[in-house]
């Protein structure tokens, strides 16, 4: 594909992730797509991301506040829209573009709650009725991405039945981090553990393959400069009937991040680290004659899912019944945000057992 016949993007939004990620992860793919705006409520803020843009994007254009968003709506040359905004926004942002008949990619997580969900899928469904074709809405999960978990995913086969699943978290949320002051984050339900938990909760369930049936949680407030609640350790059963464990602590001064599958025939370990300066994944395959072997996959997952997007937008425009990468879809997004609800809410109840909400 030539780059006049790229598909013309805009990004709402101008926050960290996009100046960190979009843009730069964007620019790496600029020869299957263009981006034309670059939104945001603010003149400044939307100027500020566009000046980062324009090194690889020459002809971007900042626009902001209701007529900048209203000029990317009746743009025809716009096909698909990346939504990176507050998660209270995102949701109510999505949709408008929906109806627009615009292709979304709303960063995660996929809606703050189940019944923000169950609202959310009943009004894209009345939206899709009332067009011809269905508008994409993908929720960018780039875990399920990763080629960490993809191989992975492949390797579970290989360690037999399951027997114990276990899901360690030690996030580094302190004041050093970017996004630890980031408001919409702290008047969020479930603070960091549900912004954040979605990846590590995608990655889980990536791994086994199956669904989470139900749960049971104890959740804490110890660091005070962090929302409530800032650890949860939950129990869990999947519905093959293994049960495991996920454990998630916003702020740890040894950040280590896990994900361990145990079987009859061996165990599968999944862990964050870099190698050669480069941040990615080790995963690990130990055997039954206690042999091991690993592999270092760098991350590449934010690359990968921006790559289907624009692959999918591109298909759709053909005008053909194109299905849509499920990886990214509305529906994967929802159930990650269903699980720990289920968590969440087990542990404002003092560990009581609670069904995971199916979608």
């Amino acid at each position: 594909m030539t780059s006049t016949q790229a598909p013309q993007i805009a990004i709402l939004g101008a926050g960290i992730f996009v100046k960190t990620q979009y843009i730069p992860r964007l620019a790496e793919i600029s020869d299957l797509v263009s981006v034309k705006f670059i939104w945001s409520r603010t003149e400044e803020s939307a100027k500020s991301a566009t000046e980062i843009a324009r090194k690889h994007f020459a002809g971007v254009e900042s626009v902001w506040g209701d007529n900048g968003l209203d000029q990317i709506i009746k743009d025809d040359s716009i096909l698909g829209v990346a939504v990176v905004l507050a998660g209270q926004a995102q949701v109510d942002m999505s949709l408008k573009l929906l109806k627009a008949r615009k292709h979304v990619i709303q960063e995660k997580p996929a809606a703050a709650s189940i019944s923000e969900i169950e609202n959310a899928l009943s009004r894209y469904n009345s939206v899709c009725a009332e067009l011809p074709g269905r508008p994409i809405w993908a929720v960018a999960e780039n875990y399920r991405f990763e080629p960490a978990f993809m191989e992975g995913k492949k390797l579970i086969a290989e360690i037999g039945d399951m027997m114990n699943v276990q899901v360690l978290v030690e996030g580094s949320m302190n004041s050093s981090n970017p996004y630890f002051s980031s408001s919409w984050r702290r008047n969020f339900t479930g603070g960091f553990i549900l912004d954040m938990g979605v990846h590590f909760i995608a990655g889980l369930r990536m791994l086994v393959g199956c669904e989470v049936a139900s749960v049971s949680a104890v959740t804490s407030h110890v660091d005070k400069s962090l929302p409530p609640p800032d650890n949860i350790s939950s129990n869990f059963q999947l519905e093959n009937g293994c049960s495991g464990v996920f454990v998630m602590v916003v702020s740890s001064k040894s950040p280590k991040i896990i994900w361990r599958v145990v079987g009859l025939k061996g165990t599968l370990q999944v862990e964050r680290g870099n190698k050669d300066g480069c941040h990615g994944y080790l995963v690990t395959q130990y055997g039954a004659d206690g042999q091991s072997k690993s592999t270092f996959y760098p991350f590449s997952g934010v690359t990968e899912e921006l790559k289907a997007f624009i692959h999918d937008v591109s298909e759709a425009k053909k005008g053909s019944d194109h299905a849509a990468e499920p990886r990214s879809s509305f529906l994967e997004g929802a159930r990650d945000v269903a699980l720990l609800e289920a968590m969440l809410e087990s542990g404002s109840k003092n560990g009581v057992l609670v069904q995971v909400k199916k979608f």
